[in-house]
C-alpha cells in the first residue's frame, strides 16, 4: 500500500504501545484511529462555543472555532490527496489546530500569555500539543499518567505549527517547557526547525478558511461592504491594517495588485450585499471559487518544483506563490480593518482582558480548590508556583467564551 512506503513504523508509533483490541472492529490505519479520537474529544467539542471572529452568540450564521476547524479540515485534505501525503492525517491536524485556543480567541491567548509569564507564557499551538499528549482524557501510560490521546508520531507532527520551543526573544512557538519530553519524542529524527509536509498544508488550508471565511461572516454580518473598497481613503486605512498584522513590508501597488487580482474572480461582486437567496448564493460561490484558486496554484507551484511523485512528511515543503500570499493577506486584512479593529469590537475585547484576568486571580487565589476535579491531581503534584500557575492557566484555556462568564460571575461576585 502506497501509505507503507510515505509513512514508516516510527511515523506510526505511538508514545505507549497499545494491545490489541479485545472487542472485534473493522480493520483502520493508525491515522484512521488518530482521527477518529479527535473527532471524539471533549476538546473538539468546546470548540463550538469559543469565538472565531465574532462570538459564538453573535447570530446563527457566524463560524466560530468549531466550524472554522470543520472548513480547514476540509480544505486541508482536498490539498493533501493530490499531493499524495495521508488525507486522514492532514484532516486530523487541522481538526486539532485550534484546540488549544482559549476562550476569546486571540484576545484570550494574548492576556493569558501575560499572565502565565512567570510559567513561561501562554501560546495556542504549545496548548494543543499539552492537550493532545496530556490534559485529554483518553490513554495513560505505565504509571497511571495521563497521555491523552496517544496519537501516532506524525499525527502529532502534523499538528504542530511551530515545531520549536519559546524563542529567547519571543514568538510563536509549539511546545513548553514541562512539555519537552513528549515534544522530543514526537520530533524524534526530524530536521531542526522544520515543519513536516502535512503540518504546512494545515497551516496554508488554516489561512485559506481564514480569508475567505471571515470575509463572508463580516459580509453576511453588516461589517464588510465590499463597495466602498473603490475608495482611495478606504483603501489606505485598509493597506495600514495589512501591513501591521501581515505583509509589514509590503507598499500601496503590491496590496492593490493582489486586491486587483481577486477582484477579477467572476463571482466577486461589488454591489451591496441584501441578503438575498441570490446574494448569499453569489457569495457562497465566492468563497468556493477563491478557496480554489488558492489551492489550486499551491498545487501547482509544489508540483512544478518537485514532480508528480506522492509526497509525504518531510520529502517536501508546500510551495506557496508570493501572489496568492499577498492575496489571502488582503482578504484577512479586509476582515481585521472592518470587524477587528472596530470601535465596538475593541470595547469588547477590552470587557474580556479584564474578564480573564480577574478570573485568573480568583483561581490562583482559591490555591486549587475551584478548579475542575480533573485538574486536582495536576495541582497538587505542581511542585512550585510555576508549576500551579501553568495548572491555573490550563484550566481558563479549557473554558469557552460562555463558561468564562459563568465561571467569572461564580467566582469574582464582587465585579
Amino acid at each position: 500500500m502506497i501509505w507503507d512506503d510515505l509513512y514508516d513504523d516510527a511515523a506510526r508509533a505511538r508514545l505507549v504501545e497499545e494491545p490489541a483490541k479485545r472487542v472485534p472492529a473493522p480493520v483502520r490505519t493508525p491515522f484512521e484511529r488518530d482521527r477518529a479520537r479527535v473527532v471524539h474529544s471533549a476538546s473538539l467539542r468546546r470548540l463550538a462555543a469559543k469565538t472565531q471572529v465574532l462570538g459564538p452568540q453573535a447570530d446563527d450564521f457566524v463560524r466560530n472555532r468549531l466550524t472554522h476547524s470543520l472548513e480547514v479540515a476540509q480544505v486541508a485534505r482536498d490539498l493533501a490527496h493530490p499531493l499524495g501525503c495521508h488525507p486522514d492525517l492532514a484532516e486530523t491536524a487541522a481538526l486539532a489546530h485550534d484546540l488549544g485556543h482559549p476562550p476569546f480567541g486571540h484576545n484570550g491567548e494574548q492576556v493569558l500569555d501575560r499572565l502565565a509569564a512567570e510559567c513561561g507564557g501562554f501560546e495556542g499551538n504549545a496548548q494543543t500539543l499539552r492537550i493532545l499528549t496530556r490534559l485529554e482524557a483518553k490513554s495513560v501510560d505505565a504509571n497511571g499518567r495521563s497521555i491523552g490521546l496517544n496519537l501516532t508520531r506524525a499525527t502529532l507532527d502534523a499538528c504542530t505549527k511551530y515545531p520549536w520551543p519559546r524563542p529567547a526573544g519571543g514568538g510563536k512557538f509549539g511546545a513548553y517547557a514541562d512539555d519537552q519530553p513528549v515534544f522530543g519524542w514526537m520530533r524524534q529524527d526530524a530536521p531542526e526547525g522544520r515543519r513536516c509536509l502535512e503540518a504546512e498544508v494545515m497551516d496554508f488550508a488554516d489561512d485559506v478558511a481564514y480569508s475567505v471565511h471571515d470575509l463572508e461572516d463580516g459580509i453576511v454580518g453588516g461589517h464588510i461592504d465590499l463597495a466602498v473598497l473603490e475608495s482611495r481613503s478606504e483603501l489606505t486605512g485598509v493597506w495600514e491594517t495589512v501591513r501591521d498584522w501581515y505583509l509589514p513590508d509590503a507598499g500601496d501597488d503590491r496590496l492593490a495588485a493582489a486586491l486587483a487580482r481577486v477582484r477579477a474572480v467572476g463571482t466577486w461582486s461589488d454591489r451591496g450585499y441584501d441578503g438575498t437567496r441570490a446574494a448569499l448564493s453569489q457569495l457562497k460561490n465566492l468563497t468556493s471559487d477563491l478557496i480554489g484558486v488558492f489551492c489550486g496554484s499551491v498545487h501547482t507551484a509544489t508540483r512544478a518544483r518537485y514532480g508528480e511523485e506522492p509526497l509525504a512528511r518531510y520529502a517536501a515543503s508546500l510551495v506557496v506563490p508570493e501572489k496568492t500570499g499577498d492575496e489571502i493577506a488582503v482578504l484577512k486584512g479586509i476582515a481585521a480593518h472592518y470587524v477587528m479593529r472596530s470601535p465596538e469590537r475593541r470595547a469588547v475585547m477590552e470587557r474580556q482582558r479584564t474578564l480573564i484576568e480577574e478570573l485568573f486571580a480568583a483561581l490562583v487565589a482559591s490555591e486549587g480548590a475551584d478548579l475542575d476535579p480533573s485538574l486536582h491531581e495536576d495541582y497538587a503534584a505542581a511542585a512550585d508556583d510555576a508549576a500551579r500557575i501553568r495548572v491555573v492557566v490550563d484550566q481558563i484555556a479549557s473554558l469557552t467564551d460562555a463558561s468564562a462568564v459563568t465561571w467569572h460571575q461564580r467566582l469574582c461576585r464582587s465585579s
